[in-house]
């Protein structure tokens, strides 16, 4: 039978009941009875599935929640949903395209792959299909075929080790007993040589270890820099041995190998467990899911997410990779309904009061006392849900990275280099702005309350920095519609809270963006959609299917943002052409612009226009820093907001007044002495910035092309196709982009700095919706000549490391 039609999306007519059905029907009996049958008992997977049954979740109303966002991070990794696909050996059983179609549809639907050591393809096929990828590890009599397994896995991209510790021999499987079951000729594990596959049971009672004890995690971490997680721990014991003993998570499994006959129901050993780990490593529960509303459930009493195995098997039996992206679309299509229901936004605020097992009364939430918990301190799940967001944790990954190593060159930092400053040049700046003050009539006392005083909650520079937006960028503006901001991040903030004023109010991205944008977004509960850019840059035609998308949906699209020259994290620059299409899409679909743009004064050459001198029409809010061009540590922004505002008396004002008054419930102020060191540089300089730039610009200008004559040169051309490896060239700005073959993430980062010494940032970090999983951003900006040349031959030996058709591989 031929799955549903994929213009539906993840919706389909089927239901995880009727996938099920169908692959039994396309099956031979013993097949079927050897997927379905289970490692351990039959009563044990009945069991776990009764358990879900008994739970109820609890609907709220009137919440105000609004959209549910699925998302979640585990070892530095986005996820779209609390869902991974848990190891099943033989997917080609299923169907011959095997765990290659489910790697596929898994990467499609955003969620990880558990790899069973017994799979039917190679770890490399099934890496070259995608999907963020785990392997399980069953642990052999002979260590060095394990060892070999993990090595081959690691190479491959794999992400993290997942080992199976109730596995000492497959169990005593009743339905292959009483079928007589062998596996089908043609049918083998693709990543082992060693005889004897034919019967599973006899097989692992022949090859797998009966001797483990804890300090194999040890072992594993001493072969490998991945992650091991735990699989099989049905005790809190057992989960705190896990974690003395070096794991960085847990799998709450009862069916990996010979289960004692009556183990508990994963889902009721649950609560214990993580009520003992306590947030020290994440909890992953695998046995018994079928529904979302199961999925919701284990959320609610612990898990961090849960695997899903059974039904993916079944979907890729009925449709190959089309039929197990509808089933994974199905179960999260269930649960973000079961969110939207129960009355939560995030994943993060599922807890215990959501559910109600047979034994169990809800402590009703809205009576909670408040700043009370059940247990001592505060539950992550009762604070804002942007606190358990990726984005949030990515300043601190790098930051943690940077401290952890401080011999290794760092390209992660997107700041000025430390060279042109001098402390003395903050009094002389200073000095000058209050002759300034007093040049123009200002009295002893109003110069001192112009430093010692808040000031105006607007700024009280607006003048000299609308003199220089003037000489510097051909942008004519009043003073009246400028709003002095701490840096450019609270410019964002302003004005997405301005304009997002509703649930059904989007803000559209560039994608990838500068993660401040989507912090910002998502501190707000703004709702973001990401507009993918094509290789070649952003494309007017791709904002425009976005707009009619969301507006398809009964949503509003608000506003743009973007940043047109030499963006972060990319490097790219809108070409004028682009620009001038992109204000008339604005006019036409009636939306705003937010332009970004601090890299341009640092540039070398002549830049083209800002999307605001090109405004005729008002569409434009310009967010602005100082911070890249005079002095970064004044942390002074502002924002260029002159649009009309009506009010329902008739009465007119401007944007800025209404972001003025958001900023005195924020900031109440910018700093007046921060204010008046950076109207005196610009007053040094005659109001014209680009003059205290000519000499910054040239030198980033240098530092790109000495980083990029590295790149030539350590990687010669007919080595790059080899290494899978490529980068962009841009003009300007701190930033380029670089592709390489193996995932970037997280973990590759802290090999890289901990066995070859140089920090780089990945860019999966700047992919609101995901992506970026092999490309990773490369700063120029912070560090010498000497430091780049040396930074980029480590990076070449750390690359050539995890490229296995190199000559270092």
């Amino acid at each position: 039978m031929s799955a549903p039609d994929a213009d539906a999306g993840t919706a389909s007519p089927l239901t995880l009941t009727d996938y099920a059905t169908l692959a039994r029907t396309g099956m031979s009996p013993a097949v079927w009875d050897f997927l379905e049958g289970g490692a351990g008992q039959e009563r044990t997977l009945a069991d776990n599935l009764r358990a879900f049954d008994r739970v109820r979740l609890n609907p709220r109303v009137l919440t105000g929640a609004g959209r549910p966002d699925t998302g979640i991070t585990l070892l530095g990794r986005r996820w779209a949903a609390p869902i991974a696909v848990a190891p099943v050996a033989y997917h080609t059983l299923a169907h011959p395209t095997g765990e290659v179609a489910t790697a596929r549809a898994a990467g499609q639907a955003g969620v990880p792959l558990v790899v069973s050591t017994f799979a039917g393809r190679t770890f490399e096929d099934i890496a070259a299909a995608a999907a963020p990828l785990w392997l399980q590890v069953y642990c052999f009599r002979d260590r060095d075929v394990t060892r070999q397994l993990v090595e081959r896995a690691e190479r491959a991209g794999f992400e993290a080790l997942v080992l199976t510790a109730d596995a000492p021999q497959l169990g005593r499987r009743p339905r292959d007993l009483r079928n007589d079951f062998t596996l089908p000729v043609g049918i083998e594990p693709a990543n082992l040589t060693t005889d004897g596959f034919a019967a599973p049971a006899a097989h692992a009672l022949a090859q797998f270890d009966p001797s483990l004890d804890w300090s194999i995690v040890a072992w594993l971490r001493s072969i490998s820099s991945l992650p091991v997680l735990v699989k099989g721990i049905l005790t809190a014991d057992d989960a705190m041995r896990a974690i003395a003993a070096g794991a960085h998570g847990i799998v709450v499994s009862n069916h990996g190998g010979r289960q004692l006959d009556g183990a508990p129901a994963t889902l009721d050993v649950l609560p214990e467990i993580t009520a003992a780990v306590a947030g020290a490593c994440p909890v992953l529960l695998d046995g018994g899911v079928r529904r979302g509303a199961d999925v919701l459930a284990a959320l609610a009493l612990g898990a961090d997410a849960v695997l899903l195995g059974r039904p993916v098997l079944h979907g890729l039996a009925v449709a190959e990779e089309e039929g197990v992206r509808h089933v994974l679309g199905i179960v999260t299509d269930e649960l973000r309904e079961a969110m939207t229901l129960t009355g939560i936004r995030t994943v993060a605020d599922a807890g215990p009061e959501l559910v109600r097992t047979p034994n169990s009364t809800p402590t009703p939430q809205a009576v909670r006392p408040v700043g009370r918990t059940s247990g001592p301190g505060l539950r992550k799940a009762e604070l804002h849900g942007s606190l358990g967001d990726p984005v949030l944790d990515t300043m601190n990954f790098l930051n943690e990275i940077t401290h952890r190593y401080p011999d290794a060159i760092s390209f992660a930092p997107g700041r000025p280099y430390d060279g042109f400053f001098e402390t003395e040049q903050i009094f002389t700046y200073l000095r000058r702005y209050l002759d300034h003050l007093e040049e123009s009539g200002s009295s002893p006392d109003q110069v001192r309350s112009a430093l010692f005083q808040y000031g105006p909650t607007s700024g009280q520079i607006r003048e000299l920095i609308a003199d220089w937006l003037r000489l510097d960028e051909n942008i004519d503006v009043s003073p009246d519609s400028i709003v002095v901001t701490v840096g450019c991040q609270e410019a964002m903030l302003l004005a997405v809270r301005a304009l997002i004023a509703g649930p059904q109010d989007v803000l559209l991205v560039s994608s990838p963006c500068y993660v401040g944008i989507t912090g910002a977004a998502r501190l707000l509960d703004a709702e973001l959609t990401a507009v993918a850019e094509d290789p070649g840059g952003f494309r007017c035609a791709d904002l425009a299917a976005a707009i009619r998308a969301e507006r398809a949906r009964g949503r509003n699209p608000r506003a743009f943002y973007v940043i047109p020259d030499h963006a972060n994290p990319s490097g790219t620059t809108m070409p004028l052409e682009t620009r001038r299409e992109l204000l008339d899409l604005a006019a036409r679909e009636d939306i705003l612009l937010l332009e970004d743009s601090p890299y341009r004064l640092v540039s070398p050459g002549t830049q083209l226009p800002t999307l605001k001198a090109l405004d005729r029409d008002r569409r434009v809010v310009h967010l602005g820093s100082f911070s890249k061009t005079l002095f970064p540590g004044a942390r002074v922004g502002f924002v260029i907001a002159d649009q009309d505002v009506h009010d329902d008396a008739g009465g007119t004002g401007l944007l800025a007044d209404e972001l003025t008054k958001i900023k005195s419930m924020v900031t109440v102020n910018t700093s007046p002495v921060a204010q008046a060191v950076v109207a005196g540089m610009l007053l040094a300089a005659d109001k014209r910035a680009s003059e205290l730039n000519s000499k910054t610009a040239a030198y980033y200008g240098d530092a790109m092309r000495v980083t990029l004559r590295q790149l030539e040169e350590t990687f010669p051309e007919d080595e790059r196709a080899a290494l899978g490896i490529r980068w962009n060239e841009p003009s300007g700005g701190f930033f380029l982009a670089v592709d390489v073959a193996f995932r970037a993430d997280n973990t590759a980062l802290r090999r890289s700095a901990e066995e070859f010494g140089v920090i780089w940032t990945p860019m999966s970090y700047f992919y609101p919706e995901g992506g970026g999983e092999h490309g990773l951003r490369l700063s120029v900006s912070y560090l010498t000549h000497d430091e780049i040349a040396a930074g980029i031959a480590r990076l070449a030996r750390f690359i050539r490391s995890r490229t296995s058709s190199s000559p270092e591989g």
